[in-house]
């Protein structure tokens, strides 16, 4: 996405405009998506200049302690992105320059004088390196709106790498927000989404953290780890072991994430069988559980989506749910 089309989003936020809702002409293109996306971008420019309207503005823009600006929501990357040594480049130019671009806060409901930030993350961290206060424009937004300007940013600079934007839409997903909200959010499509969410779901978290962003290893090797870590009932234990070792702690992160492939790539498979396995269970495009088949046991998972009421309200037809099956498992054996 071009910085031009950024600000265009970026704009669309800060003026409070809804969403657009207009039907897109008769596809003359055999993909309805790309149909949509093209209409997308002809809004974006044309509201391009908006954007930069409102950040010259001065009256839009307040200074704010960097203490009152609290992180968003949903972390969107691994830990170490906003050190000293990551934004070196950009604290020397705030030092010599001052703050030229505002970042973008929302106030947080019920706690006076405090923000969430929505946009320019680095700009805030490199605020607080500085022991200076942080320029901001401050907009009420909604969750959805919120989380899409903040994927947005990440989309403007161009270097969230592949398994960050995975683990991202993931946390998404798990706080509740709707398969369109998490494809605005990292500008793409929902069969694309679903493969992040499925390759983000086979790592544990731990396993991940220490790994790293990896910024070099794109798509096609994290599927190729996820392959690997699927065919194999011990591939924590073997992640771990390797994560552990004395010269591969040192290494780079893409280097740590090689080591991990080729030692499951080596490793002895386990059969499929009996490897763990993961099925979502999903109601008009919204992932209501996670049912994990284990030896240990079958274990359903329910995400921050589905209210408590349900849950609830399941239990109560549980025991008349597991009656029918048993009669229809007795009514097809009597039938063989």
């Amino acid at each position: 996405m071009s910085r031009k089309d950024s600000k265009g989003m970026f704009a669309n936020v800060l003026v409070g405009l809804t969403e657009e809702t207009s039907t897109p002409p008769h596809a003359t293109s055999p993909s309805p998506h790309l149909l949509k996306v093209a209409a997308g971008v002809r809004q974006l420019q044309e509201r391009g200049e908006l954007a930069d309207k409102l950040l010259r503005n001065a009256d839009h823009i307040i200074e704010l302690d960097v203490d009152a600006v609290l992180p968003s929501q949903i972390r969107d990357r691994f830990d170490g992105a906003y050190e000293a040594d990551r934004l070196q480049d950009l604290v020397e130019s705030m030092r010599e320059h001052g703050q030229t671009t505002p970042g973008l806060v929302r106030p947080i409901s019920g706690e006076g004088g405090k923000f969430q930030i929505v946009f320019g993350r680095r700009r805030l961290a490199a605020a607080k390196l500085l022991g200076v206060k942080f320029r901001a424009i401050v907009r009420d937004l909604s969750d959805e709106q919120a989380i899409v300007i903040q994927g947005e940013e990440n989309a403007n600079r161009d270097d969230l790498s592949f398994i960050e934007k995975c683990v991202f839409a993931l946390s998404q997903e798990e706080a509740g927000f709707k398969r369109e909200v998490i494809c605005a959010s990292l500008a793409t499509g929902k069969s694309h989404v679903s493969e992040m969410l499925q390759i983000a779901r086979s790592f544990p978290k731990n396993v991940l953290a220490v790994i790293g962003a990896a910024p070099e290893t794109g798509r096609r090797r994290w599927a190729q780890l996820a392959e690997r870590w699927s065919a194999n009932a011990d591939a924590a234990g073997i992640a771990e072991r390797i994560l552990r070792e004395q010269d591969v702690q040192p290494l780079s992160s893409d280097n740590r994430f090689a080591a991990v492939l080729t030692a499951l790539s080596t490793a002895k498979k386990t059969s499929p069988a009996t490897a763990d396995r993961v099925q979502e269970v999903v109601s008009k495009g919204l992932t209501l559980a996670v049912v994990n088949y284990a030896k240990t046991g079958t274990k359903l998972t329910f995400t921050k989506a589905v209210p408590d009421d349900f849950v609830k309200y399941l239990l109560h037809r549980i025991e008349g749910l597991h009656e029918e099956y048993l009669g229809e498992t007795q009514k097809a054996q009597h039938q063989r």
